[in-house]
C-alpha cells in the first residue's frame, strides 16, 4: 500500500517517535511510505532513509484561520510527485487543535481521500485549551491507542468497522551494569499529572539510604511553577528526593543507578513508563491507572507492587478534606464546561451534590496540589499520622522492605517483547490501514464524549489543564 503518515511536526517526543516506528516498520514490512510534516524532522539518522514532505502551512498555528481547502489542497500537492495519490492518509492527533485549519481540511480531504484518524489524545480529557469549535470529521475511519478511548469512541458513535484500536510499539531499553543501585526512578517531565505531590509522601517510606528521583524538568510556564514548589517543600522538609536526576545523563546510565522503577501519574495515553522499564531489567510499583494498565494485563503483565488509590486516614487532620475536596471539585467541573462552552449536564451536577463527595475521604492523587502539600507536611511532621495512613494503605510499609521479583520481571519482559513488538504492531497498523480504504458512514457525539470523560467520580484535580 501507498500508506502517508501526517502530523504537525517531527520534534522529538512521544507521538514523533510512533510516527518515526510506523514509517519504519511500513518499510520494512513492504508498504510504501511517506511522511508529510508542518517542519523539516529534527537532525536524526532515524529519518534518513524515510521520505519526508514539508507543508508549512500544516505546522503549530492553533489559531489559524480555518482555510481548510488550501491546507488540503497542499496536502494533496505534496503527495502528487510522489504517488499520484496516497492509498491512505494516517493523520496523528487530529482532534487536538493545534492547527486552526486541520479539521476543515480533513474534512475536505475525505470527500475523495481515505483517512485514518489515529488519536494519542483526545481535548475532551481535560485539555479544553485544545478543544476545536467545530464538528468532528464524518465518515472516515478512527484509531486509538487504548481501550478506553476505544470504548468511549463508541459509545459516542462510532461503529466497530470504523474504529481500530493501534497501541503503541515499545523499543527496548538498557540499564548500564556496575552502578550503585541506590535510587526509585521516576523517569519523566515534572508535569502536574505525574502527580509529583505522591512521590513526596511515598518518600516518608523509603528505605534508608534510598531515595527517589525524578529525572527531567517540565518545559513549560505553567507546569514549572508546581514543579519548583514540590523541590521547595522537598527540601524544607528535608526528604529524600531528587530532582532532574536524568539532565546531562544517558537514559542507560540513569536507569543503571535505579534500584527499581516507581510511577504515580494519574493520566497517561498510553503508558510507556508501565512497559518499558521491564525490558532492562527493572521492575515498576506504584500507581495503577486502570484503563491503562487492563490493556497492559490482558497482554500478559501483572503489576504486583501497585495499588489503585491512596486512602487518608479518618483524623482531626482530614476531618474539613471532604468538604474542601467537594468545593473545589464542583468549580473545577463546572470552570471546565464553561471552557469547553457547554452548560453542566444536569446529571453531572447531581453527581457532584451527591453526598458521596461530601461525606468520603478522596484519594489523594485526586486532591490538588495545596491540599496535598497540606497533608505532606502534616504526615512528615507527625509520626502517629503516617502510621495511620500505613494502617489503611499497607503497600506503603511493604514498600520499605519491598525487593523487585526477578521471575516477574523475566515475565513481565517477555510479555512486553511479545505482545508490543515492531512486528506485532506493525501487523495491526497495516490490517487498520487496510481496512480503511473501505467506506464507514458514522459520526461522533462530541456532546457524549464530553460527558464520558468528565464522569466527576474519576476525576483528579491535578489531571485538569489550567
Amino acid at each position: 500500500m501507498k500508506i502517508a503518515l501526517l502530523h504537525y511536526h517531527l520534534k522529538p517526543g512521544g507521538v514523533t517517535t510512533v510516527v518515526l516506528h510506523q514509517a519504519q516498520a511500513l518499510l520494512e514490512a513492504g508498504d510504501e511510505v511517506l511522511v508529510l510534516s508542518g517542519e523539516e524532522p529534527a537532525a536524526s539518522l532515524a529519518w534518513e532513509n524515510i521520505p519526508v514532505k514539508v507543508i508549512p502551512e500544516l505546522h503549530y498555528d492553533q489559531w489559524r484561520p480555518a482555510k481548510g481547502r488550501d491546507l488540503a489542497a497542499a496536502v494533496l500537492e505534496a503527495v502528487k510527485p510522489v504517488w499520484n495519490r496516497a492509498d491512505v492518509i494516517v493523520v496523528h492527533n487530529p482532534l487536538i487543535r493545534k492547527n486552526g485549519a486541520l479539521l476543515a481540511a480533513l474534512k475536505e480531504l475525505g470527500r475523495g481521500e481515505c483517512l485514518l484518524l489515529q488519536n494519542h489524545d483526545l481535548a475532551e480529557d481535560f485539555r479544553p485549551d485544545v478543544y476545536a469549535g467545530e464538528e468532528y470529521p464524518e465518515n472516515c475511519h478512527y484509531a486509538v491507542i487504548n481501550s478506553r478511548d476505544y470504548a468511549f469512541l463508541l459509545a459516542a458513535g462510532l461503529k466497530r468497522e470504523g474504529l481500530h484500536l493501534i497501541p503503541n510499539e515499545v523499543s527496548p531499553v538498557t540499564a548500564d551494569p556496575g552502578l550503585e543501585r541506590s535510587r526509585y526512578l521516576y523517569p519523566v517531565r515534572g508535569i502536574r499529572r505525574k502527580n509529583l505531590g505522591e512521590i513526596l509522601l511515598l518518600s516518608l517510606f523509603v528505605p534508608e539510604g534510598k531515595t527517589i528521583a525524578v529525572t527531567q524538568p517540565p518545559t513549560t510556564g505553567r507546569d514549572t511553577a508546581v514543579y519548583r514548589r514540590w523541590k521547595e517543600l522537598a527540601a524544607e522538609l528535608e526528604l529524600p528526593v531528587e530532582f532532574e536526576a536524568g539532565t546531562g545523563t544517558g537514559f542507560s546510565r540513569v536507569l543503571g543507578s535505579a534500584a527499581a522503577v516507581v510511577t504515580t501519574s494519574i493520566k497517561e495515553g498510553f503508558g510507556f513508563s508501565f512497559l518499558e522499564p521491564w525490558t532492562a531489567g527493572l521492575a515498576v510499583a506504584g500507581r495503577r491507572i486502570g484503563y491503562v494498565c487492563v490493556d497492559f494485563e490482558e497482554a500478559g503483565l501483572r503489576f504486583d507492587a501497585f495499588y489503585d488509590s491512596i486512602n487518608l486516614p479518618s483524623c482531626e487532620t482530614t476531618k474539613d478534606y471532604p468538604e474542601q475536596f467537594q468545593n473545589r471539585l464542583e468549580q473545577a467541573v463546572l470552570g471546565l464546561y464553561a471552557a469547553f462552552g457547554r452548560e453542566i449536564p444536569a446529571a453531572i451536577g447531581a453527581m457532584i451534590k451527591d453526598r458521596y463527595f461530601a461525606s468520603s475521604l478522596p484519594d489523594f492523587g485526586a486532591m490538588d496540589e495545596p491540599m496535598q502539600e497540606d497533608f505532606i507536611r502534616r504526615a512528615a511532621e507527625d509520626r502517629g499520622l503516617r502510621g495511620g495512613l500505613a494502617e489503611i494503605n499497607p503497600f506503603l510499609n511493604g514498600f520499605s522492605e519491598w525487593a523487585p521479583d526477578p521471575s516477574l520481571i523475566e515475565a513481565n519482559r517477555a510479555a512486553v517483547l511479545s505482545s508490543y513488538s515492531r512486528e506485532r504492531i506493525a501487523k495491526t497498523l497495516r490490517e487498520s490501514c487496510r481496512a480503511a480504504v473501505s467506506p464507514v458512514v458514522q459520526s461522533i457525539s462530541r456532546s457524549k464524549l464530553l460527558e464520558l470523560f468528565l464522569d466527576p467520580s474519576r476525576i483528579s484535580l491535578i489531571g485538569i489543564t489550567k
